[in-house]
């Protein structure tokens, strides 16, 4: 097969993206459970942006990252969420090959942005608990705002990266992609050409981009537990533990399931493994985050009262 042959078969037809279930009855169950979880996870978002604009108590670096998390979330859930429902809903799962690409770049883009703004809130939480004296000169709104846009923009670029040469490949064995999205794994495997430096690209972004953001969080939380175990006081120690057990809590949830995503050897492949495990970092993951946030900080439970009570009156 010639190369021109590749790319027609690349560029002609679009994708057909065969979802979670075939089963009636089961399709209605996911069109109505994403569709709740979908809903919580905006409202969630979008109420801790508004209670962080309208709290000045909450003026604060860490507070700056917690939105750019919750945009990332609303985001992220965006891309895939709708297409999930409806995809349950219709018979023609049709998507196009510009479709996909977009809808990739985002996923890819959100998804790394994620992992590294959460590395840069555990260098946050370390310079608030182990150099308080220095932490305003430190987490300036000068490297806030750049550690934000860097973290933006290195994840976008590694994202535009990875899919142009993803569907620069000719797809050639089949058109189906065995899952709910333009996800990567499976289009590695549908590919007729060798995708091993395609892989390889995968995992040294992997271990850059999301090692590099782990190691940092591992690097800072030693620091932190050294620290808090320091202080004299129980109720001190708890309340520092609180403010890192929800920080820590996401993390857990984020980096457990990428981890098994994209670090794992070709030959342990599942369809229905990557299916779960994307549901849980594409779906449940951004709803929960705000949960996690608002329910340990009194801050923000007090101001989302507040915002209750105005609303009744």
């Amino acid at each position: 097969m010639n190369v021109m042959e590749e790319v027609n078969q690349t560029s002609t037809g679009n994708f057909i993206l065969l979802g979670l279930s075939n089963i009636p009855s089961l399709q209605a169950i996911y069109a109505l459970v994403f569709s709740v979880m979908y809903i919580i996870t905006l409202s969630g978002n979008f109420l801790l942006i508004i209670v962080v604009r309208i709290n000045p108590k909450l003026q604060t670096p860490m507070y700056f990252f917690l939105s750019n998390l919750s945009i990332i979330d609303i985001g992220f859930s965006s891309t895939i969420v709708p297409l999930i429902i409806i995809n349950t809903l219709i018979k023609d799962r049709n998507i196009s090959l510009l479709e996909c690409a977009v809808q990739m770049f985002f996923h890819l883009g959100l998804g790394v942005t994620e992992c590294v703004i959460l590395g840069v809130m555990a260098y946050d939480r370390f310079a608030a608990i182990c150099r308080p004296l220095h932490y305003s000169t430190i987490m300036n709104k000068m490297l806030c705002a750049s550690l934000a846009a860097g973290s933006w923009s290195i994840s976008f670029l590694n994202a535009t990266i990875h899919v142009v040469l993803i569907f620069q490949l000719p797809y050639c064995k089949s058109h189906h992609v065995n899952h709910f999205f333009c996800e990567v794994p499976p289009f590695l495997r549908m590919s007729c050409r060798d995708t091993f430096f395609h892989e390889m690209g995968m995992y040294i972004s992997a271990v850059t981009l999301g090692m590099t953001s782990f190691c940092l969080t591992l690097f800072s939380y030693v620091h932190i537990i050294s620290t808090i175990l320091k202080i004299r006081s129980s109720q001190g120690r708890y309340k520092a533990f609180s403010t890192c057990g929800s920080h820590l809590t996401v993390v857990g949830l984020l980096y457990v399931t990428i981890f098994l995503m994209y670090l794992r050897p070709r030959s342990t492949y599942s369809p229905e493994l990557d299916k779960t495990m994307s549901i849980f970092y594409t779906v449940v993951t951004p709803m929960l985050n705000p949960m996690v946030y608002s329910m340990r900080n009194e801050d923000v439970k007090k101001t989302i009262k507040r915002i209750h009570m105005r609303n009744k009156t």
